[in-house]
């Protein structure tokens, strides 16, 4: 609970203690003459640092829009995210306390990006240099109500558009029968969630990351594990293996991105040839390969997805556009293609064009965060999945969302999701620990697969569309056909 009045704080203390089966943490701000505190009761136990938390206080309501100003990416709505400033899985709530590089006052800090160059400043720096080149009788709220208005008109616009659905047009196509897809192999080797997977170009060998903090190569065949590499911290969030099968990236709550060169040697070990790549100012969400061993892009909970040159470890271009976390991207198939597309907390899908560094396409369906999205196997298209429960589909051509997987009796939020070879099924995980298949035209479910005992963190599948490999909190791999 907040005592006395909110005030500039000088230094910032984060201390965990136990309370029954949750995690409360106490951030104390003590200053020369007084000591304020407040409480943020986070269930931890089970759940990311991506995971909802609810402020606690008796005088929040006054306190809070000032708390939310102040701290980008902590405080939305009502939920706490992780800044990724502390890198325990304990302690992962900070704010950035320290002197504005444009009053020079000590106060809480915004990190923003003008023209791909981060800065820190204070809100009310901020304010006003947003207020900077307003024409005459214009304020923000003026601008704000603008662009809303003209918002409503592009939306009427698609809707005019919007004169089939997907569904109906599929109705002569042949419905197709109930899959038959069991667990072939199981993976075991991680000592605690599995958070992310990837599979080689060779179809044999695959990477994986878990909040173990570890790194493992395998060999799908044998189930060996050819490489097993340790991180300096928890929560290794990412991880993607090179088209050349040649070296793994990965990264997670220490805002990092490694390459690690593999050799078919076995007294050589990939650590003593760590590459850092990449550097966020939040935790690493996702990270990808591009068409080559030489670029990466990455997605962070900055908010931010950039390009890097994996050689210098230059940032070639950076992507700014998203309001909360980025938290899954996926580059477009085609070998020649220059875009990828993004989503994050703001329930936005962002499509961007790697060579500017715009946002070209938007879209601002889902009624919750979204945790993943991956492109139709054509390039035309992608789907998404949401903490809405519901899996989307959309046409870039069309500029529109086409179609929406979901039942009633689907209650839990959809964490991953991926595509067949011919592009007729949609594999989605679930926090329920089921992967649902989904019929892409016709929207109906035809099987659902049972086998984990924890939520489903990650579906792929094998380049050659053989088999589905699925990675979950349970520890373990799964792979299936």
């Amino acid at each position: 609970m907040f005592k006395n009045d909110f005030s500039t704080p000088t230094d910032l203390e984060c201390s965990p203690t136990r309370d029954g089966g949750t995690q409360m943490h106490t951030v104390k701000v003590e200053q020369s003459h007084k000591l304020e505190h407040f409480s943020i009761r986070s269930l931890v136990t089970d759940n990311p640092p991506l995971c909802k938390t609810r402020l606690t206080s008796a005088r929040t309501n006054k306190y809070l829009p000032d708390v939310r100003a102040h701290t980008r990416n902590i405080f939305s709505e009502e939920c706490v995210r992780s800044t990724g400033a502390v890198m325990c899985d304990q302690t992962f709530v900070a704010v950035t306390f320290g002197p504005c590089e444009s009053c020079a006052k000590t106060s809480p800090l915004m990190n923003i990006y003008i023209k791909t160059e981060p800065i820190n400043y204070c809100s009310f720096c901020v304010e006003k240099m947003a207020c900077q080149g307003l024409q005459a009788g214009e304020s923000l709220a003026s601008l704000k109500r603008e662009s809303a208005t003209l918002k409503k008109k592009l939306d009427e616009e698609r809707n005019k558009l919007n004169d089939v659905e997907l569904s109906k047009v599929a109705e002569k196509v042949e419905t197709l029968s109930s899959l038959s897809i069991k667990t072939r192999r199981v993976l075991k080797g991680h000592n605690n969630k599995v958070l992310c997977m990837d599979w080689c170009k060779d179809k044999r060998r695959m990477v994986s990351s878990s909040q173990d903090g570890k790194v493992i190569v395998w060999d799908a065949f044998t189930l060996n594990k050819e490489h097993a590499m340790s991180l300096p911290c928890t929560w290794v969030m990412a991880c993607a293996y090179a088209p050349s099968g040649c070296a793994v990236a990965c990264g997670g709550l220490d805002n990092k991105c490694c390459v690690f060169p593999l050799s078919m040697d076995p007294n050589e070990s990939p650590v003593t040839k760590k590459k850092l790549v990449a550097m966020h100012t939040n935790y690493l969400s996702a990270c990808t390969f591009t068409n080559s061993d030489m670029q990466l892009l990455t997605s962070s909970g900055d908010g931010t997805c950039a390009l890097w040159d994996v050689e210098s470890g230059q940032l070639l271009q950076s992507f700014h556009g998203h309001t909360a976390d980025t938290l899954s991207l996926d580059l477009a198939p085609s070998e020649t293609g220059n875009t990828f597309v993004s989503g994050g907390c703001d329930k936005k899908a962002n499509v961007w064009d790697m060579r500017s560094g715009q946002n070209i396409q938007s879209f601002e369906n889902h009624q919750s965060d979204i945790n993943c999205v991956k492109y139709y196997p054509s390039g035309d298209a992608f789907a998404s999945a949401s903490d809405d429960a519901t899996c989307r589909f959309y046409d870039l051509r069309a500029d529109r969302e086409v179609a929406v997987y979901q039942k009633e009796s689907i209650i839990f939020g959809a964490s991953t999701v991926d595509f067949s070879l011919s592009g007729r099924l949609l594999f989605a995980g679930y926090n329920d620990y089921t992967i649902n298949v989904w019929d892409v035209l016709k929207g109906n479910r035809i099987s659902t697969m049972y086998g984990h005992e924890n939520r489903v963190s990650r579906v792929r599948l094998s380049p050659d569309g053989t088999a589905l490999c699925s990675a979950s909190w349970d520890t373990t791999l799964r792979i299936w056909a």
